[in-house]
């Protein structure tokens, strides 16, 4: 195996994250757990959103586990897909309007 910093199977650890400091880390998943119940928006809508912003965070192990959680709630590949492009579309567009604050940076300077 080589050696880098994502390992698959470090996801199933991710409830070991209580070890060092229990209190805060049963405090997050219980939160997390009510976030992902069903309610304003159902677990399944949460799942897609989920996958979106997996990509756009670019967190491989929320990427794993979302695309299995979204494809097992029933969204299609092609949905799937066009949740990544919408996330996409939102990272790049918020790159681009910094590009503002660059402009308005240069006409300053170059007064």
């Amino acid at each position: 195996m080589e050696n880098h910093y994502y390992n698959e199977s470090d996801l199933a650890k991710f409830g070991n994250i209580t070890e060092f400091q229990k209190e805060l880390g049963d405090k997050f998943f219980a939160w997390y757990g009510e976030v992902f119940k069903d309610s304003s928006l159902t677990a399944k809508e949460k799942s897609l959103i989920a996958l979106a912003v997996a990509h756009a965070v670019q967190c491989p192990y929320c990427i794993d586990a979302y695309s299995n959680d979204a494809y097992e709630k029933g969204w299609s590949e092609a949905q799937m897909m066009e949740a990544v492009h919408v996330a996409a579309a939102i990272r790049g567009g918020a790159s681009l309007v910094h590009g503002v604050q660059m402009m308005n940076k240069v006409k300053k300077i170059a007064m």
